[in-house]
């Protein structure tokens, strides 16, 4: 599924100043690219993801991934649209405690009415690595661990676009370096569009491509 965003503005009011941290984004990202986002701390790289991820609102601009518009998009309709079609992995896990890997994994094919939502987990734990931890809760679990689990709950409606802030950045450098080649395994074998928010420069040259934001806009 392929991403268009024009002239993406993106605005913060701070008392009587108005903050501009995207000046008119500009991109065009093709079904089954992996893209990787780099620039320094600041330079608007989570801002930007966020609007793409449906979370927060452009204050000018398109965002339109194959026929659908953000903009003409309600809250509701956002709401569905994103449960749909698009995956996020967060720097932090995000992992209900109380729910196993596996519960984990089986809440948004639950949500979106899946059938037979333990085995499809089952499947993208496998894939991520995790066969043998299916009944363990996340704090019997190491970070990687975690995040693998976090991985495959993104994955296991297999999105159209996958989003993934700084996935590795809360991992010592081996452990991120092992997730980060089981991430790219999977992202490869279903074709998912991804877009990949990185400080890695390691990383970054495993995508297809990078775009750099800086002051605003991409170079």
């Amino acid at each position: 599924m392929s991403l268009i965003i024009d002239n993406l503005r993106k605005v913060y009011q701070q008392g009587d100043q108005q903050i501009e941290v995207l000046k008119g984004v500009q991109a065009e990202i093709q079904e089954g690219e992996i893209v990787a986002i780099v620039g320094q701390s600041g330079s608007g790289k989570s801002t930007l993801l966020g609007l793409l991820s449906g979370l927060d609102r452009a204050t000018s601009g398109m965002i339109k991934i194959q026929n659908t518009d953000f903009n003409q998009l309600s809250e509701k309709q956002m709401t569905e649209f994103r449960a749909k079609n698009i995956g996020i992995v967060f720097q932090q896990f995000h992992l209900l405690p109380h729910l196993t890997a596996l519960e984990n994994v089986m809440v948004p094919l639950e949500i979106l009415g899946f059938q037979n939502p333990e085995a499809e987990a089952k499947k993208m734990l496998d894939a991520v690595g995790l066969s043998h931890r299916y009944d363990h809760l996340p704090a019997k679990l190491s970070g990687g661990e975690c995040q693998r689990v976090a991985i495959a709950r993104a994955l296991v409606t297999q999105p159209k676009i996958l989003l993934a802030d700084e996935p590795s950045g809360n991992l010592d450098d081996e452990t991120g370096e092992k997730v980060m080649s089981v991430f790219f395994d999977v992202v490869r074998k279903y074709k998912i569009t991804t877009i990949l928010v990185t400080h890695n420069d390691d990383l970054a040259r495993r995508c297809h491509r990078q775009l750099v934001l800086k002051q605003g806009v991409f170079h």
